[in-house]
């Protein structure tokens, strides 16, 4: 049963790094990139926790007096302002009749963002059952298969 879990962790492993990748070098996420990501991972018969964070970079002016434009230093200080799962469903799961490949529904990001994913199953998959047959009760945590992967936008595409 464990090494159903290792494939299991693998498979997910692989379909995280090519849905992030896939993001990461459009420089966006459209309803059809991330049901087909969910179809990989569902193919392993587990139940997974999926958490999107995208860092969008911002750079903000030096001002010795912030209410005085002529102030500005000549210098900026970048900060990140970050968007998770919600937010970005809210974008390409909205509440319209909108087609999947409407250009309003692609989720965008820029050069210099950053792009995670972090997936982690929910269920008890069949080597925590078999465990917890062996040990006579619960073996705790669920968690047997957790990717974190992620990256710097790379390229922002048209289409």
């Amino acid at each position: 049963m464990e090494r159903q879990d290792d494939r299991s962790q693998m498979v997910v492993q692989k379909s995280v790094t090519r849905f992030v990748d896939a993001v990461r070098t459009k420089g966006y996420v459209t309803p059809i990139m991330y049901r087909q990501f969910n179809e990989e991972i569902a193919a392993t018969g587990n139940v997974f926790d999926i958490e999107m964070v995208h860092e969008n970079k911002l750079y903000i002016p030096v001002y010795r007096d912030p209410a005085n434009p002529s102030t500005f230093e000549g210098k900026y200080i970048t900060d990140f302002s970050n968007f998770y799962t919600d937010d970005i469903m809210k974008v390409m799961f909205p509440d319209t009749t909108e087609p999947d490949q409407s250009e309003t529904r692609r989720y965008h990001l820029e050069v210099g963002d950053f792009f995670t994913v972090t997936i982690k199953n929910k269920n008890r998959t069949p080597a925590t059952h078999m465990q917890d047959m062996l040990l006579a009760g619960s073996t705790g945590d669920n968690t047997k298969i957790f990717v974190p992967y992620g990256g710097m936008v790379i390229n922002e595409d048209d289409v």
